[in-house]
């Protein structure tokens, strides 16, 4: 009876809303005129824009049981990149951001080359390639921080306003529904869940593991690459800004895989996560002026959310294996329900 309570409300779906709204009432009555005000609300919008991309990012080879630590430096380097092209070059616009995403992708699909190939776990091998990017930061920069771009074309980029926010926030959620898709209603996506899932199980049923899991490193390196492009163009060049990006995309993805769909990692609950979390940062820093805060509340908050994630998976693999012999099984549900059927792995022809 009180699980059932719980789904009703949604809390076992929807608690970081519930949160969201915690916070904004909290706030809202201790700092009305500083919290609630249009101004905190595009500027939460729009500086959090990044780190959702940069969640997503992480998203994808989590979902593929793989993890990418280096999505940050790979979005300082292309963000630098994509300014020394305009300041030093001369490269228009297009073609800048262009190789630059491009940039984006071939380190993620030699993280891919390291994981799969070299059979390198992917931990260390993505630790050590955010050391190369850092590196190569340095070399293409010798230390120096470029000199920004103010062509109206390099600041319209992200600057422009859609519905009194910022275009940066229509990015986000473009890119956020088209990996939704993706993982969601394409037999690619099922792949990469299988993969994440059970590697071995895949494997046996006909899915080239190696070949998801280089691929879901290549996507992360992509979307990384256009993120870092995306920072430079709304707030210019930086040398640091990757690293302070990282913590908060992998708090926003655990915790958003207690989200929407529990269990797994997805699109709409890692993106919920994110605003959630900024909200609190924002408020915190209000109230109190501190700007430590924010480092803080984004480690705690990772520590939470992997004790939920993980908290929530044994919890599950406790509820099957005491289920009866007569109940039904996942198959089973599948089949009554052909909406939950869609998310599985279609399994291939069998091969003699």
């Amino acid at each position: 009876m009180r699980s059932r309570r719980i789904h009703n409300l949604g809390l076992d779906r929807f608690s970081a809303i519930y949160l969201w709204a915690i916070f904004v009432v909290v706030f809202g009555l201790w700092s009305p005129n500083e919290f609630l005000t249009r101004a905190t609300f595009q500027s939460v919008a729009s500086s959090q824009s990044i780190a959702g991309i940069l969640a997503i990012a992480v998203l994808v080879p989590l979902a593929c049981g793989q993890f990418d630590l280096s999505v940050g430096a790979n979005a300082n380097l292309t963000g630098i990149v994509v300014i020394l092209f305009q300041t030093s070059l001369h490269w228009g616009v297009i073609e800048s951001v262009l190789v630059s995403v491009l940039i984006g992708v071939s380190v993620g699909a030699v993280n891919g080359f390291i994981v799969v190939k070299l059979r390198v776990n992917s931990f260390i091998a993505t630790l050590a390639m955010s050391s190369v990017l850092a590196a190569a930061l340095i070399i293409v920069t010798n230390s120096q921080q470029p000199p920004p771009v103010t062509t109206a074309a390099w600041t319209g980029l992200t600057q422009a306003t859609v519905f009194g926010v910022q275009i940066v926030v229509v990015y986000l959620l473009a890119l956020g529904l088209l990996t939704w898709w993706f993982l969601a209603h394409t037999p690619a996506g099922r792949y990469l869940y299988a993969t994440g899932g059970n590697a071995e199980a895949a494997r046996l049923s006909g899915v080239r593991v190696g070949r998801w899991s280089w691929i879901s490193l290549t996507i992360a390196g992509g979307i990384a690459g256009l993120g870092g492009v995306l920072f430079s163009s709304l707030t210019g060049p930086s040398l640091t800004f990757g690293a302070t990006l990282l913590l908060p995309a992998f708090a926003a993805a655990f915790l958003g895989s207690t989200q929407v769909q529990p269990g797994r990692f997805n699109v709409w609950g890692t993106l919920i996560a994110i605003y959630v979390l900024a909200t609190g940062v924002e408020g915190l820093q209000l109230v109190s002026g501190q700007q430590w805060l924010s480092d803080m509340f984004n480690g705690v908050a990772l520590i939470v959310a992997v004790a939920l994630a993980g908290w929530r998976q044994r919890r599950t693999a406790r509820g099957r294996s005491s289920a009866p012999s007569g109940s039904p099984t996942r198959l089973d549900t599948q089949a009554q329900d052909p909406e939950s059927a869609n998310t599985e792995v279609p399994q291939p022809a069998t091969r003699t």
